[in-house]
């Protein structure tokens, strides 16, 4: 999914001046006994985005981070990570051998926070609700594999699919499945603005300014019956206009974590020299940055300029440039610390190969240096985007092979220009919807996919993505998805280049930071609650 990653400045020394009281945070702004958790997640309510928190358009980690405070799923990824596991249902189970139908009996006495009783037919009605906008910007079609959704009595709901699905639990664990109430949501219609109504943990009071989300208020809803167990009453989630103010903000005291993301500069700071009162937590991580590319440009169309860039690319001087310990190297969509993983395009390429670039651009009778742009989001995944392209820039015109430009666009501009297929090579970013390999692969290669390319292959649409999909034990469906991977590196449609770190800065006194992100960027606010100051 198109998950956000807003990283602070790279400016060495951020936190360090006001940090010399110990404690937990006490600044202006942080009453009311609320944990504030500071974000560079942007949300708006725009032309280009009406509806940022409504669940059939919301398809990006920073909106799915609201949604998850507020709006209930049947099933929710459990503390320590691992399999779903029930969250507005009691009990949900395949009720047949080929993973074609699902059931899932509500737990008793399920409320709304307005008071009205959650039912059946409001699941029904809130996924058949996703699935019939269908807008081009949600998360639709994560539900693909669904056929009908059928309601059995007040509290008992089966999905019946079109073909078997093992990872159906996970998708019923994402804001795509949230549950929502017909009498606040239309039909047929997105619910414009920043109004939420659900039965999760928490409910939100928005505070907006000029189109935009400055503050959100998370406080306890006195209806919610789930499998979350709440460590605080109220959390606030405070956004800013930029990295560096937020960091000035947890060196003052007035915010007490933050959230998203640290800039690598911070991390290397923050390590060696902790301030007294601040403490760095390292989470794992399955955030993934790639090239993708529209396939029938002109320039990027013979794949032998494509598996040349693969070849030429430089991952390891792009992360020792600017991200340092914050990224690895990734060699395949699927990151490494995922069951099924393989170097793919190490195995085939190795690393910065130009010798097997020229060869191959040779042997393809393609003329050098070839002309092509990179195209870039200037505001989506934080500064350090803008050094990453250059660094690309540099290395791979110093091969001779390439003449390569580089043009960042506000994601505004960016993100509808590279769906229409503007851009013959363009830099996006991913977290998983679910810890699968099917959401590294699956999204990226079905009919109708994220990227909106042309790219194709009919080995993996009709045979291994369905393939793989029938294992209910995942470790069976590691050939389909290890041949997937492999075609992914012959015919690169998509040029992996590393995979991220995730790091908290909390101050003393703040309890469960360990557990307030998990590995696929979800923010568990939640978990966070107040301990004995340092």
């Amino acid at each position: 999914m198109n998950r956000k990653t807003m990283v602070l400045t790279a400016a060495a020394g951020l936190l360090t001046p006001a940090l010399a009281a110990c404690g937990t945070a006490t600044g202006g702004g942080a009453g009311s006994g609320a944990i504030v958790v500071g974000t560079t997640d942007r949300f708006e309510a725009a032309d280009y985005a009406p509806a940022p928190f409504d669940p059939a358009y919301a398809y990006d980690a920073g909106a799915w981070n609201v949604l998850r405070q507020t709006v209930q799923t049947l099933m929710h990824t459990p503390r320590g990570g691992g399999q779903p596991v029930p969250e507005a249902a009691s009990d949900c189970r395949f009720t047949d051998t080929g993973n074609e139908s699902y059931r899932c009996v509500l737990r008793p006495g399920l409320k709304f926070a307005s008071g009205e009783p959650l039912t059946a037919k409001d699941v029904k009605y809130s996924i058949d609700r996703v699935i019939a906008i269908k807008d081009e910007n949600g998360p639709s079609s994560l539900l693909s594999t669904l056929d009908t959704v059928e309601v059995k009595g007040a509290d008992t709901v089966v999905f019946h699919l079109k073909t078997p699905d093992a990872t159906f639990p996970y998708k019923l664990a994402t804001p795509a499945a949230g549950i929502v109430s017909e009498k606040d949501y239309d039909a047929k219609k997105l619910r414009e603005g920043f109004g939420i109504d659900g039965s999760g943990p928490y409910t939100m009071k928005a505070e907006v300014k000029e189109g935009r989300l400055v503050r959100a208020v998370f406080t306890k809803n006195p209806n919610y019956k789930g499998d979350i167990k709440l460590q605080n009453d109220k959390v606030e989630l405070r956004t800013f206009e930029d990295s560096a103010a937020m960091g000035k903000a947890l060196a003052a005291g007035s915010i007490h974590m933050v959230s998203r993301t640290l800039s690598p500069a911070q991390i290397t700071e923050l390590s060696a020299k902790p301030p007294k009162g601040v403490k760095l937590t390292p989470l794992p991580g399955l955030e993934i940055r790639y090239i993708g590319f529209n396939t029938e440009a002109p320039v990027v169309k013979d794949k032998a300029v494509r598996q040349a860039l693969a070849a030429a690319v430089d991952r390891n001087a792009v992360i020792s440039k600017v991200y340092g310990k914050s990224a690895q190297p990734l060699y395949s969509l699927v990151p490494a610390s995922v069951n099924g993983h393989v170097n793919s395009f190490f195995n085939k390429y190795g690393e910065a190969n130009t010798a097997k670039a020229a060869a191959l651009l040779k042997d393809a009778g393609i003329k050098t240096p070839v002309k092509l742009t990179l195209n870039y989001t200037s505001d989506h995944y934080g500064d350090g985007t803008a050094a990453e392209f250059e660094a690309l820039k540099t290395q791979l015109n110093s091969t001779q092979l390439f003449d390569i430009t580089v043009q960042g666009k506000e994601w505004s501009e960016f993100r509808p220009a590279q769906k229409k297929g503007d851009y013959a090579a363009y830099g996006l970013g991913w977290f998983p919807d679910y810890p699968d390999a099917d959401n590294f692969l699956a999204p990226f290669l079905e009919q109708d996919n994220f990227l909106g390319t042309p790219y194709a292959n009919n080995t993996v649409r009709t045979k291994l993505i369905p393939e793989s999909r029938r294992a209910a034990d995942r470790g069976v469906a590691a050939g389909a998805i290890s041949e997937m991977q492999d075609i992914v590196a012959e015919d690169v449609p998509v040029l992996p280049l590393w995979q991220g770190k995730q790091y908290v800065a909390a101050r003393d006194g703040i309890t469960g930071v360990e557990w307030s992100v998990n590995a696929i960027s979800d923010l568990q606010l939640w978990e966070l609650g107040r301990g004995v100051s340092g």
